[in-house]
């Protein structure tokens, strides 16, 4: 609602130019913005970039999806994506596999299957 007939790319283009000012705003607003130099090195960027491309790719997606699609649907899998980021920080950082976490990363899931199956 409130963008229906607006091209997903340019509702995410949109977006992002949002994020970026708050963002900035915020960085330059608690002086973080001086430690660019001594923090941000070739291995932080190479993550932050390859991060911002993987933020990037799905947020494309997702607005794509809401252009094509209902909006509860395309919502609850994108809220699936909890599980792929348990995975991969029990795998790589060494996060624990708690039974109560696999549960509620589980029960996430199931509520996501159920709810994209709306019609």
């Amino acid at each position: 609602m409130g963008l229906e007939g607006i091209p997903s790319n340019l509702a995410n283009a949109v977006r992002t130019a949002i994020v970026l000012v708050l963002s900035t705003g915020v960085v330059l607003f608690t002086g973080e913005h001086r430690a660019a130099s001594t923090k941000l090195d070739a291995h932080a960027w190479l993550y932050l970039t390859l991060s911002g491309i993987a933020t990037s790719v799905s947020w494309i997606a997702y607005f794509k999806a809401l252009e094509l699609g209902s909006a509860t649907p395309v919502t609850a899998i994108d809220k699936a994506s909890l599980a792929v980021t348990w995975a991969l920080s029990v795998a790589f950082l060494g996060e624990a596999l708690g039974w109560r976490t696999g549960l509620g990363v589980s029960m996430v899931c199931v509520g996501a299957f159920l709810m994209s199956g709306q019609k």
